[in-house]
C-alpha cells in the first residue's frame, strides 16, 4: 500500500550543519565500538595457578545446571571471549592429512586405534571365540552400532558438544610412524585446532589392564572431558539371550556395586554438565567380559565421576527392523593430566579380586553366592587335576552325593516306617474325609495321625531333607556355571557349550527318564493318590524345564549324574533294608 500523501508544506527540523554532525559522532562511535568488541587483542596469559577449568560455553537450550549431591558442575566461557578467540588462533594446530590405523598387541589382545579422535576400532581377545558359527576370535568392540551412533570407544565426552565433535574427530598425529606395536609399548596421540587441544597417552604392557592419560585445554585452560566406551560392548553373536539383556554400566560407591540395565538409562541430555562422583570404579559389562576405568596405581585413593546414559541403533532381525538399546558410560576425575587404568577383558573371578580395588563383585553369583562361590572354587579345583569341566561336574557330583548318603540313609529309614503305618493313616484319614478343610473335626484327624508318628518316632519331613538339601545346591551350581567365564564355550562330549543349554536336548530327556526311574524305586511315604501322581508327573516337568528356560546344561549334567548315583544308591538299600510287611490297621471305635 502506498503511502498517505503529506498534508501540507513541512519545515524540515535537521540543517546540512547538523546533519554532518550526527554522522561524524555515530562514525565514531561505531569505530570505538568495533574496536573495543571486534578488534583484534593479543590474548591474555593467565598464570597456572589462576586458570580457570571450564567445560565450555554457554549454548542454547543447554542452560548450566547446578551440580546434584555427588557431582561437579563447571563454569562456562563467555561469548565474548568466544568470539575474539575464533578469531586468532592461540596454539599452533596439530594433527595429520590422513587417517590411518595403528595396531597394538601383546599376548592377550589386539587393539586398532585410528588417529581420526584417536579411539578404538576394534578390541580382540585372543583366548576367546565369539558365538558366530563358524566362532572368530571375539571382538569386544561393535562397529556397527559405533559407526551409526558415532561413539567408539575411549572417545572423548565435553559438556560442549562442538568440542566433543571438533576432538573426536579431528586427525591426531600418533607419536609412532609404524603401523603395529608390540606390547610393552606407549603411544601418544596429539591434536589441535589452534583453540582446543587435546592429548591421549596410551601404555600397554602385558596384562589387561592399559594406562591412559588426557589433557584437554580450550585456549590454554583445563577444560573438563571424561574418557568413555561408547558404540556397544561385549560379544553381539550371542542370542541366548540377547546382548541388550546382558550389558549394564556400573560403578562401585563405599564398597557397594550399583548395576544399570538399558531399561534403567537414560538420554545422554539428562547430564547437563554435571558429573556423579565418588565412585571406586565404574564401567561396562556383559555376562563374561568388563571394560572397567579405575584410579592410577599411584593415586588408588583418588575417586571418578561418571556418567552413563543410552543411545538407540536399529538392527534386522529375522528380516524386521527393530530398535534397539545401546548403554553406554564416561569417566573423568577432577586432576589434570586425567589418569586412569581401564582393564579390557574377562571377568575371571580370581583375577579381579587380585586387582586394586578388588573388582571380583562384577561377577555376579547373586543372591545364593554363599553357595555359588564355594561350588565354583571347588570345580576349579578338580579341575587342576581333571582338565575338562564336564568331568569335573561329574566328580563334583559324586562327593556331594556320598557326603549326603548318610542323610539318604536316615531319610530311606523313615519312608519305610511310614510305608508300615500308612494303611493305618489311611484309615483315620477315610473317616475323617467327609469333613470340609475348615471343619474343626479335620484338626481332631491331625491329632490322631500326629499320635502314630509320635508312637513310631517318624518324622514326617524327614523323608523331604535330601531333596530340600539339593535344590539351592542345583540354584547355586546354576549361578556359577552360567556366570563363571571358565565354563563359558567348555565342551563335553556332544555338549559344546556347558554354561548354556543342550543344543541336541539329549541331556533333558535323561534327566527326566533317570528322575522316573528313581521314583519308581523309591517307597512311597504319602497313601495320597494326588501325590503319588504329582511325583509321577515331576520327571516330566524337569525335562521341560530345561528345554524351555536357559538353565545350563553343566546343571542338567549334573542332576543327571546326582539321578544316576541315586538309582545305584536306592538300589543298595532297597536290598539291604527290605520293605516290612503293613502293619494291620487297628478297627477304629464306634
Amino acid at each position: 500500500m502506498n503511502p498517505l500523501p503529506p498534508l501540507g508544506p513541512q519545515k524540515d527540523k535537521f540543517t546540512p550543519e547538523l546533519r554532518i554532525l550526527v554522522a561524524s559522532l555515530l562514525s565514531m562511535g561505531v569505530i570505538l565500538l568495533w574496536a573495543k568488541y571486534f578488534g583484534p587483542k593479543p590474548p591474555a596469559q593467565p598464570s597456572q595457578q589462576e586458570k580457570p577449568a571450564v567445560s565450555g560455553p554457554a549454548t542454547a537450550g543447554t542452560p548450566a545446571s547446578s551440580g546434584t549431591s555427588g557431582g561437579t558442575a563447571t563454569p562456562s566461557a563467555s561469548p565474548k571471549a568466544a568470539l575474539s578467540a575464533a578469531m586468532a588462533p592461540v596454539v599452533p594446530p596439530t594433527g595429520e592429512e590422513q587417517e590411518r590405523t595403528i595396531v597394538v598387541e601383546n599376548a592377550l589382545y589386539r587393539v586398532e586405534f585410528s588417529n581420526r579422535g584417536a579411539v578404538v576400532k576394534s578390541w580382540q581377545l585372543k583366548n576367546y571365540k565369539d558365538d558366530a558359527k563358524p566362532r572368530r576370535t571375539l571382538d569386544l568392540v561393535h562397529p556397527e552400532s559405533s559407526a551409526k551412533t558415532g561413539g567408539w570407544p575411549f572417545s572423548l565426552v565435553f559438556d560442549d558438544p562442538q568440542w566433543e565433535k571438533a576432538a573426536n574427530t579431528g586427525l591426531y598425529k600418533a607419536s609412532s610412524d609404524n603401523s603395529s606395536l608390540e606390547a610393552p609399548a606407549d603411544l601418544t596421540f596429539t591434536w589441535s585446532d589452534g583453540h582446543l587441544e587435546v592429548t591421549k597417552k596410551f601404555h600397554f604392557d602385558h596384562s589387561y589392564v592399559v594406562t591412559v592419560e588426557t589433557i584437554t585445554n580450550y585456549n590454554g585452560s583445563h577444560v573438563l572431558s571424561g574418557l568413555s566406551w561408547r558404540g556397544g560392548f561385549g560379544d553381539v553373536t550371542v542370542t541366548d539371550p540377547a546382548p541388550s539383556a546382558t550389558i549394564n554400566t556400573f560403578y562401585s560407591e563405599n564398597g557397594k556395586l550399583s548395576t544399570f540395565l538399558e531399561k534403567k538409562l537414560d538420554s545422554p541430555d539428562k547430564w547437563g554438565n554435571v558429573w556423579q562422583g565418588g565412585k571406586t570404579f565404574t564401567g561396562v559389562a556383559d555376562r563374561y567380559f568388563t571394560a572397567t576405568f579405575l584410579p592410577p596405581n599411584d593415586s588408588l585413593s583418588t575417586t571418578l565421576q561418571t556418567r552413563y546414559w543410552k543411545v538407540w541403533d536399529t538392527i534386522t532381525v529375522d528380516g524386521k527392523e527393530k530398535s534397539e538399546a545401546i548403554p553406554e558410560v564416561a569417566t573423568t576425575t577432577t586432576t589434570q593430566p586425567m589418569a586412569l587404568r581401564v582393564y579390557v577383558g574377562p571377568k575371571d573371578y580370581d583375577d579381579l579380586k587380585a586387582m586394586h580395588p578388588p573388582l571380583n563383585s562384577l561377577v555376579q553369583f547373586g543372591w545364593l553366592e554363599v553357595i555359588a562361590d564355594p561350588l565354583f572354587h571347588g570345580l576349579k579345583w578338580l579341575y587342576k587335576y581333571i582338565p575338562n569341566w564336564g568331568w569335573a561336574i561329574v566328580v563334583l557330583t559324586i562327593v556331594i552325593n556320598m557326603v549326603l548318603f548318610p542323610l539318604r540313609i536316615s531319610s530311606y529309614k523313615t519312608t519305610i516306617k511310614m510305608q508300615r503305618v500308612a494303611p493305618e493313616i489311611k484309615q483315620i484319614q477315610e473317616k475323617y474325609k467327609k469333613y470340609k478343610m475348615n471343619d474343626p473335626r479335620k484338626a481332631e484327624m491331625n491329632k490322631e495321625v500326629m499320635a502314630i508318628y509320635s508312637r513310631e518316632g517318624v518324622n514326617p519331613v524327614g523323608g523331604c531333607i535330601p531333596m530340600l538339601l539339593q535344590m539351592p545346591i542345583w540354584f547355586g551350581l546354576n549361578t556359577a556355571l552360567r556366570y563363571a567365564i571358565e565354563l563359558r564355550h567348555a565342551s563335553w562330549l556332544w555338549i559344546n557349550d556347558l554354561a548354556s543349554k543342550d543344543p541336541l536336548y539329549i541331556l533333558p530327556v535323561t534327566v527326566g527318564v533317570s528322575m522316573y526311574l528313581v521314583s519308581k524305586m523309591t517307597p512311597m511315604t504319602s497313601t495320597d493318590p494326588q501325590q503319588a501322581q504329582m511325583m509321577k508327573w515331576m520327571p516330566i516337568s524337569m525335562s521341560v524345564m530345561f528345554v524351555i528356560f536357559p538353565f545350563s546344561s553343566g546343571l542338567a549334567l549334573y542332576i543327571l549324574t546326582s539321578s544316576l548315583i541315586g538309582i545305584l544308591q536306592q538300589w543298595y538299600l532297597n536290598r539291604t533294608h527290605p520293605l516290612p510287611a503293613p502293619a494291620k490297621p487297628t478297627r477304629a471305635k464306634k
